[in-house]
């Protein structure tokens, strides 16, 4: 099951949720975390820490999760 992580506005970038989610302790070790591991947003592969994520956005984590971007109440 994906876990949802909340976001105030519309969109967010990988490398923010990579952060917002607890997956890296700072927004410095996201780009060393993309280059290992691989990231699938709606199935599709992708590395950039600038792609836009948007509400309802599937991000699956190799070897951490599933999550699911949610509009924060």
């Amino acid at each position: 099951m994906a876990e949802p992580i909340e976001i105030k506005t519309d969109e967010i970038t990988l490398g923010q949720f990579i952060k917002l989610a607890n997956i890296v302790e700072s927004g410095g070790m996201v780009k060393m975390f993309l280059q290992d591991y691989n990231i699938y947003v709606n199935g599709e592969q992708d590395q950039r820490r600038g792609r836009k994520l948007k509400i309802d956005d599937r991000v699956e984590v190799e070897e951490v999760g599933t999550f699911i971007v949610a509009k924060e109440n």
